[in-house]
């Protein structure tokens, strides 16, 4: 067994120690991110310097003290990106790309509706809602280079993340355009789109206040206006839902992120609000993971 090989057999076993579900995985990413080098080249790499050793125990203390990996590390994967994250933002989960996957499907089937009815069309307009990181507007704009997407999150601190990778995405032509403001008090740069947007997209706040414990990497380190809504969980929600009803055009798509228990409540308000084609979608996992809707008022759409 290399030097390597031991260090991080080592951490393996201290992480899973203090309930770190994803010990190896963890041990091997701090790592790749100390000796800069890729995962598969872990097993030939031999022996760290001293000062590797050294940073590296530093990596996995932080991780045993329960800091998200993606703090230490400085970045978070989310499909096809490598995004900054760190305090005062929300780390983008693995759950949330089902999201995008509907939010491409839905564009492209719009695109093929209107292609011979509107030639020339302009790009498509997505309206993200509690943008954070960007994540989720910058997979939009870089998988489907036919929109254009205003990224709108209140938190100071998590929006200079929001700005920070839309600068580094290499997305040009103002393509995703960041708006510091409350989605609940919209400035005319969002306000002036209503009736003309195709997709508001949202991976709101929604944990109910006094819900039970939560892991350490979240309850100490994700934001709390990134994770708290109201007793019921579904404060932002009600807001994005009736924001989106005023921006969206006539047909115009709505996906909406909620907690894995929320789908049944989540259908309930979006069909008494009287969206239509409301439907809840699962994730990887087979949890309720997000609703979708329509903006075609009629009476008594029902979910699916």
């Amino acid at each position: 067994m290399t030097e390597l090989a031991e260090l991080i057999r080592s951490a393996t076993e201290r992480l899973s120690a203090v309930g770190v579900p994803s010990a190896r995985h963890d041990a091997e990413a701090l790592a790749v991110h100390v000796l800069g080098v890729p995962r598969s080249r872990l097993p030939a790499f031999g022996s760290p310097t001293g000062e590797e050793r050294s940073a590296y125990h530093v990596a996995v203390d932080r991780r045993a003290a329960r800091e998200p990996l993606q703090h230490i590390t400085g970045r978070a994967a989310f499909r096809h990106l490598d995004l900054a994250v760190g305090p005062g933002v929300f780390v983008p989960r693995p759950e949330t790309e089902v999201v995008i996957d509907w939010c491409l499907a839905a564009l492209a089937r719009e695109s093929a509706a209107s292609a011979g009815d509107s030639p020339g069309i302009g790009p498509a307009v997505v309206v993200d809602l509690c943008a954070g990181s960007g994540a989720v507007a910058l997979a939009i704009a870089t998988e489907r280079p036919d929109t254009v997407v205003y990224a709108v999150e209140r938190e100071p601190a998590a929006y200079r993340w929001l700005e920070r990778n839309v600068a580094a995405s290499g997305v040009g032509g103002g393509r995703v355009r960041c708006v510091l403001a409350d989605i609940a008090m919209l400035p005319p740069t969002v306000a002036d789109l209503a009736g003309t947007v195709d997709l508001v997209v949202s991976n709101p706040p929604y944990i109910p206040l006094g819900s039970r414990p939560l892991d350490p990497e979240v309850a100490e380190h994700d934001p709390a206006a990134a994770l708290w809504a109201g007793v019921d969980g579904l404060d932002v929600i009600r807001t994005v839902a009736l924001v989106a009803t005023g921006l969206l055009r006539p047909g115009g798509a709505l996906a909406l992120e909620h907690a894995d228990v929320q789908g049944a409540a989540v259908l309930r308000l979006l069909i008494d609000a009287g969206w239509a084609s409301v439907a809840d979608h699962r994730d990887l996992t087979g949890r309720d993971r997000f609703a979708t809707a329509n903006r075609e008022y009629r009476a008594g759409a029902e979910g699916d």
